[in-house]
């Protein structure tokens, strides 16, 4: 053992959010692996038993060698294959457990659920100055021994310094410092190494299921099935081929979702030097810039998670959050006041990169823009800003995301327990077939006992349908394409069923269901106008101009604003123009100069921005205070609050205007800009003067109001969840079908200290709070229910949210992480939950979903083009705005090539085909990109050479092959397809991509059940088949089974690419296999079948001479038992197709499904064909054999009777067990639910 191993003491554990547990194990020599030794002692005994008999006995008992010997290389082989197929049978066949850790030398690491597979991975251990270090690697991640607390965890950042800690910052200055800093971090890099092929096959031939197909497929060929054994073999290699092909391929490219690691400025030794991105380490001071000259760079991409020192950034996020507007980055370097509530001033405060996100810059995001600071400390040489390196490689933001894609998209299939009790029902037929065959076997002494072994065997192994990975991968895949097509992303594609299931869908608001854009409808609540509003922003008094126009973070770009939505409105109304970076001017003769010394961010948990602001014009200079924020915020901030102020701002929020209070003061001349910039928050938003109410309408989505109200028919159950005032929520979610009843909102009506009490918008409906269950849902049989935050604070206190949230239609004024309560509150109570959002804010609850969906807008082909343009321009205007000595914010084509990629940013590699680059023409007759057939054409037309239609149709066929080829591609995500946000990303502005995900995941949960239901009856008639037919001589041939295979093959194919309904129906598709449903139509379906089975083997017995009979075990012979036997489970084969092929109302009916339909109508004609014997000599090529006229009547007569009776069976079924619709309103609202919830609050109580 190394030396570095530390002594005897208890077990470690681990504490990382990713892991739920670990094992300590020592690795087995091979020779005493328990696949191994235990086996060479039984192979020695054997062979001693085996000599010794034949000795003895002579062959007498060489059938009981025979199978013997088989037996035993079958348990070795599943012993190997269980150290393959099992984490834990390896850590008990391969590992000896240990209770000392100096004992160990590997780490069993149990991952949560989706996260991951269980997986053993090296325990490592060195000596160093500092002690030893024991560590170990599991996805991506580094795990470090904490003694003292004698636990595992994850590899620390310096993430959570103090402030002051940042500040001094000054980079690597010794020698043995940075080489220990490279040995705990290692490389800023992204290694994901890409297997050969051959390895990858290796893994998939040796999966499970594929083995046990391979076993079957050997069990068939010993039955002398050849031609079928082969067929078999050669579509299950094919198929795992392709998979192989399709991981390299998403491989390759997720090691291209990194960016190339561009040189840059480093802080070493006292001095800078330029080193490559992937030799950055945490603790580096670095430089950041676009670059400068011809250095300039559209795309930088910013290569490690960094704390901004000193200097403003632009960025674009939207890779990691979906939010298309760019981030404004502040420094952090000076304690300037910038912060929440001063905490930052103070030298024990820590960083806290959740809350401090406006100081830090994300690995992986873009970089649109950077302004140096020329006072920092460190002087940067290049004029880009200083940043400190906090993470690097797998710890980054981008990182997170790379191993999202890489471990969280486990393989889907139907519930796995589902999945095997299933299949354990279906055994209790087998095991009855087989014993039957084997009790009868056995008395018959002339019977060959291998072949008796081996049919009882493949009857055990027919009720394991070996189709069915293979049949659900496929179904999956064709979802995936079905979405990819749609511009919807997936990394987590476990959750597609899932989406089959949703019964509550949540919305943001602002966004998500309302467009982005504001329009300032005027100021209202002004002194003279108490009870108007006035319409034109440039004839309200300079001090409320002045609060509108100066009060906001945007950037001025190519002329343009880039920000906020409300403030790009406000300043836009004023007609103030924001002539260079943190300048505004005034419009009219009358000039006024305002410079922004200082901003006070907005706060999700202070509702309120604020700025400090110098304004020159023809008196002296002023110092102005300017604030704005929620209106019930602000009032608690005036000095003097006017009596109208409450029903002012409470009348234009109801009517579904956001409603923004303003309010300014002025601050003493003779303040220093020090002063200033140092003044705390508290003091500066203080005794304010009231301004008036800022009022901005946001229209709906043309696309909201649409799908919401497809989802209201559909009976799913709506919610908004949004930061917006309460009344303004309610006003939209009334006309988005959210709220269809007289509203309530939950508040304290008497100030803070009052109770709680149920009020409706306009305050003339007043009902009291009580916290029962059953008067909840009482007050929800009337009422839609508002809930804001801090109601929703008090009913977590009081414990009643969990009765209240799933009877609520709107929360109102909620923070970002109350969205993500609300939204694992409606999990916890049993609902299937879908959000929806589009930024930052709503990050947690859309991973908090069952089905989260992130809208990230596409870019404007407009605004590329103009980028594209600007990129190849040549001058010096072109790159001005990345200059670090020059004032942020400049005019020039530079500044428009950074604003185009803002409002919709790009990074859309794999989903779109890239434009010709700049100046160079496309040529109109070329054929379009990776349209083979098309570019033949032209080809031949360009020689001189005659197309025919023929060849136009070849051309035609080439092209859809290489367009299909393109969306199978597309499955894997790629970099701007997805976002950290979700498991979803929607290329859409619109919800529009929630129905479609819905429906997508209706259409894959019913392929799932119905693939179970047709693989359950097709094994039960297999193993009839194999057993009481198999007693009376009777075997398939070897073309016959070769064309049930080839009919079952093509039928799943198609009925996994089904396409879902365009409009949502209020039924909802079972969710389980275990339904009465399933088992009703599954059980009268096989009665139908088994009894026309049986009655036309017994027609065919009592017609057929008894000396053409077969014995068991003779060779085959085509006779009438076989060619009827054959005839009727093929046609049985198509009837369990046809039948329980679920259309309407989920998917499209069969008829319309044309590759299904087509199959199912060329099964049905080739049965007839076979019957008649039309064309003569068809049935012979299949070793048929003629059918008397009258069992030709009764084959088609009987065939027909069970399909009629078999499709009434499953439509009854369906009918009669209905998968349950929730109600609309509340997704628990109910007697039962509300009773259930009082006696659980009463318990715990």
């Amino acid at each position: 053992m190394p030396s570095s191993r530390s002594g005897p003491g208890p077990l470690p554990g681990v504490q990382a959010k990713e892991l739920q547990s670990i094992a300590l194990y020592r690795k087995l020599e091979t020779k005493y692996r328990l696949d191994v030794l235990p086996f060479l002692v039984l192979y020695a005994l054997w062979g001693c038993f085996v000599v010794e008999t034949l000795a003895t006995s002579g062959v007498e008992r060489w059938m009981i060698i025979q199978l013997g010997t088989y037996a035993l290389l079958a348990a070795h082989a599943l012993a190997y294959l269980g150290t393959v197929w099992s984490v834990d049978i390896k850590a008990r066949l391969h590992f000896k457990p240990v209770r000392q850790l100096a004992d160990a030398t590997h780490v069993k690491v149990v991952p949560h659920s989706f996260v991951g597979t269980k997986g053993i991975v090296p325990l490592h251990g060195k000596a160093t100055e500092a002690g030893p270090i024991i560590s170990f690697d599991f996805r991506k991640l580094h795990f470090i021994l904490d003694g003292e607390a004698n636990t595992f965890k994850k590899l620390k950042y310096p993430t959570k310094e103090t402030f002051a800690t940042y500040r001094a910052s000054s980079g690597y200055g010794a020698e043995g410092k940075l080489v220990a800093a490279l040995e705990k971090w290692g490389p800023n890099k992204f290694e994901v190494p890409v297997p050969r092929f051959t390895e990858l096959l290796w893994e998939q031939l040796l999966a499970p299921f594929f083995c046990f197909q391979v076993f079957c497929v050997g069990l068939w060929a010993l039955d002398e099935y050849w031609y079928y054994s082969l067929f078999t073999l050669v579509m299950l290699v094919s198929f795992e081929c392709t998979v192989v092909g399709q991981r390299l391929r998403n491989l390759s490219d997720v090691r291209k979702l990194q960016a190339p690691k561009q040189p840059l400025f480093v802080y070493r030794s006292g001095k800078w030097g330029k080193l490559p991105g992937d030799a950055l380490l945490p603790g580096d001071v670095v430089s950041i810039t676009r670059g400068t000259g011809t250095e300039v760079s559209d795309d930088l991409v910013l290569q490690a998670d960094m704390l901004l020192l000193a200097g403003t950034c632009i960025v674009d996020e939207s890779v990691l959050t979906g939010e298309s507007t760019p981030q404004w980055k502040n420094p952090v370097g000076e304690a300037t006041g910038d912060e929440i509530d001063a905490s930052e001033l103070e030298p024990t405060s820590r960083l806290s990169i959740k809350r401090d996100r406006m100081h830090v810059l994300f690995g992986g995001t873009k970089l649109l823009q950077s302004t140096g600071d020329k006072g920092a400390k460190i002087k940067t040489p290049d004029g880009g800003c200083l940043a400190v390196v906090l993470r690097t490689g797998f710890g980054t933001a981008q990182g997170r995301l790379m191993r999202t894609i890489l471990y969280s998209t486990e393989r889907v299939t139907a519930n796995n327990l589902e999945a095997f009790a299933f299949i354990l029902f279906l055994l209790l037929f087998a095991i009855a077939a087989s014993g039957y065959v084997l009790y009868h076997g056995l008395q018959d002494p002339d019977r060959d006992r291998f072949k008796l072994i081996l049919n009882c065997i493949m009857i055990l192994t027919s009720v394991i349908p070996p189709e069915l990975p293979m049949e659900l991968t496929v179904a999956v895949n064709a979802s995936l394409m079905a979405l990819a097509r749609k511009k919807i992303f997936c990394t987590e594609p476990f959750r597609i069923p899932l989406a089959g299931k949703l019964t509550t869908c949540c919305f943001d608001k602002t966004g998500t269901l309302t467009a982005d854009e504001m329009v300032l409808e005027g100021v209202a609540g002004t002194a003279g106008n108490e009870d108007s509003i006035v319409a034109d922003a440039k004839s309200l008094p300079p001090a409320i101009q002045r609060v509108l126009a100066c009060c906001q973070s945007l950037l001025q770009v190519d002329k343009g604003l880039v920000g906020d939505p409300v403030e790009r409105a406000s300043v836009e109304a004023t007609g103030w123009a924001l002539c260079k970076q943190d300048t505004i001017q005034s419009h009219g003769p009358a000039k006024e100069t305002c410079h922004i010394m200082h901003r006070f961010h907005f706060s999700s948990v202070l509702k309120r921005m604020s700025t400090i602001v110098q304004c020159e014009g023809d008196g002296p200079a002023s110092w102005w205070v300017l604030s704005k924020g929620a209106p019930e915020v602000v009032q608690g901030l005036l000095v003097n609050v006017p009596p109208h102020y409450e029903r002012c701002y409470k009348r234009y929020a109801s009517e579904g205007a956001r409603v923004l209070a303003l309010a300014y003061k002025q601050l003493p001349a003779e303040m220093t800009p020090s002063e200033l910039r140092h003044l705390p928050r508290d003091h500066a938003e203080s005794e304010l003067q009231f301004a008036g109410f800022a009022v901005f309408r946001s229209p709906l989505k043309e696309d909201s109001e649409p799908a919401l109200r497809m989802l209201r028919e559909s009976r799913h159950q709506l919610v908004m969840i949004t930061g917006d005032a309460p009344l303004t929520a309610c006003h939209t979610a009334a006309q988005v079908h959210i709220v269809t009843r007289p509203a309530l909102i939950l508040g304290r009506s008497g100030g803070s200290g009052a109770a709680l009490s149920w009020q409706s918008p306009d305050e003339r409906t007043c009902e009291p709070f009580d916290r029962d269950a059953d008067a909840a849902w009482q007050l929800a049989q009337e009422y839609d229910l508002c809930i804001t935050g801090d109601s929703l604070v008090a009913l977590q206190e009081l414990g009643a949210a969990e009765t209240y949230i799933p009877l609520a239609q709107v929360y109102a004024r909620v923070t970002p992480e109350q969205k993500e309560v609300v939204v694992k509150t409606l999990r916890s109570v049993g609902l299937h939950v879908l959000m929806c959002g589009d930024g930052t804010n709503d990050v947690g609850a859309l991973k908090g979903a069952h089905v989260g969906v992130a809208l990230l807008p596409p870019p404007d082909k407009n605004k590329q083009q103009a980028k594209k343009d600007s990129k190849g321009s040549k001058g010096g205007k072109s790159r001005a705005i990345t200059d670090g000595s020059h004032p942020a914010g400049g005019s020039g084509s530079g500044a428009a090539a950074a604003a185009n990629g803002l409002a919709s940013p790009r990074g859309m590699a794999g989903s779109q085909v890239a434009a010709p680059a700049a100046g160079q023409a496309a040529d109109p007759l070329a054929p379009p990109k990776n349209r083979p057939g098309q570019a033949m054409l032209a080809q031949m037309r360009a020689r001189g050479q005659r197309v025919t239609p023929f060849m136009e149709r070849m051309a035609k066929r080439m092209d859809d092959m290489a367009e299909q080829a393109e969306m199978e591609a597309s499955n894997m995500v790629k970099p701007g397809d997805a976002s950290m946000a979700a498991p979803f990303t929607a290329k859409q502005s619109s919800v529009m991509p929630c129905l479609d995900i819905l429906k997508q995941g209706r259409c894959t949960l019913v392929t799932t059940i119905q693939m179970f239901k047709i693989l359950g009856l097709l094994c039960l008639s297999t193993a009839y088949s194999l057993s009481v037919l198999y007693m009376d001589g009777i075997k398939l041939g070897d073309l016959q089974a070769t064309l049930a295979g080839v009919l079952t093959a093509g039928m799943f194919f198609f009925i996994s690419h089904a396409q879902p309904l365009p409009n949502l129906s209020k039924a909802r598709p079972h969710p389980r296999v275990f339904c009465r449903y399933v088992f009703t139509s599954l059980l009268g379906q096989f009665a139908v079948y088994i009894s026309f089975l049986m009655y036309m083997q017994h027609r065919a017995h009592s017609i057929m001479p008894k000396e053409e009979r077969q014995e068991p075990d003779a060779d085959f012979k085509p006779n009438l038992i076989n060619t009827v036997c054959f005839l009727v489970n093929f046609v049985i084969q198509t009837m369990t197709f046809a039948v329980n092929y679920v259309g309407e109302p989920f998917n499209t009916p069969l008829l319309e499904n044309r590759m299904f339909a087509a199959s199912v109508r060329w099964s049905a004609a080739l049965y007839i064909a076979l019957v008649i014997d039309i064309p003569r000599g068809l049935a012979s090529w299949f070793s048929l054999v003629s059918i008397p006229g009258r069992m030709q009547f009764e084959l088609l007569a009987y065939a027909a009777a069970a399909f009629a009776l078999a499709t009434a069976i499953e439509r009854g079924a369906r009918a009669a067990f209905p998968a349950a619709i929730p109600p609309e309103k509340g997704g628990l609202t109910g007697r039962r639910s509300a009773a259930a919830l009082a006696a659980r609050n009463s318990k715990d109580d």
